[in-house]
C-alpha cells in the first residue's frame, strides 16, 4: 500500500467522523455516563455533583464541536492544497482556545472531582502544542508573502 498525503488527510477525516459519532453517542448518553461516573467514583457523593459532572460533561462537548469543525476544515484546506493561508491560521487558533476552554473547564471542576484535573492539564498542553503550531503556520506565511512579492 502507497502511503502519500492524500491518504493522510482522508485517514484523520475518518478519525474525526469516528470522534464526531463518539461525541454524539455521548451527548445523547450524557446521562447515563454521569450516573456510571458516579457510581464509581469515590469522591462524587454531594447532592450536586452529578449536576455539575453533566455540566462539565456538555461544557467541553461544545468545545469539541467547536473543536471538530475547525480540524474538518483545516484538512478541507489541505486536500484541497491551501496550506498556508490565513484560514487555517484561524482554524489552528480555533481549536488551540478550544483546548484552553476544556482546560478552564476542567481545572473549575477540580474543584468537587479532583481527577479531572488531570484532563485540564492535557488540554492545557494540547493547546499549547496547536498554538505553537498556529504561530509557525503564521510565520511561514508571512515569510511566503514577502517572497511571493520579491519574485
Amino acid at each position: 500500500m502507497n502511503w502519500n498525503q492524500n491518504r493522510s488527510v482522508k485517514l484523520s477525516q475518518g478519525c474525526l467522523i469516528a470522534f464526531a459519532a463518539l461525541l454524539t453517542a455521548a451527548d445523547i448518553g450524557g446521562y447515563w455516563l454521569t450516573q456510571w461516573a458516579l457510581s464509581i467514583a469515590r469522591t462524587l457523593r454531594g447532592p450536586w455533583d452529578g449536576a455539575l459532572l453533566m455540566a462539565t460533561l456538555y461544557a467541553c462537548s461544545a468545545l469539541a464541536w467547536v473543536l471538530l469543525f475547525a480540524l474538518w476544515r483545516l484538512l478541507w484546506n489541505m486536500q484541497k492544497g491551501v496550506v498556508f493561508d490565513a484560514r487555517n491560521v484561524r482554524y489552528l487558533r480555533m481549536t488551540s482556545w478550544c483546548c484552553f476552554g476544556a482546560c478552564l473547564v476542567c481545572f473549575a471542576s477540580s474543584l468537587y472531582w479532583p481527577p479531572i484535573m488531570l484532563v485540564a492539564i492535557a488540554a492545557g498542553f494540547v493547546g499549547l502544542i496547536v498554538r505553537i503550531v498556529k504561530n509557525v503556520f503564521e510565520q511561514a506565511i508571512t515569510m511566503k508573502d514577502e517572497l511571493d512579492f520579491t519574485v
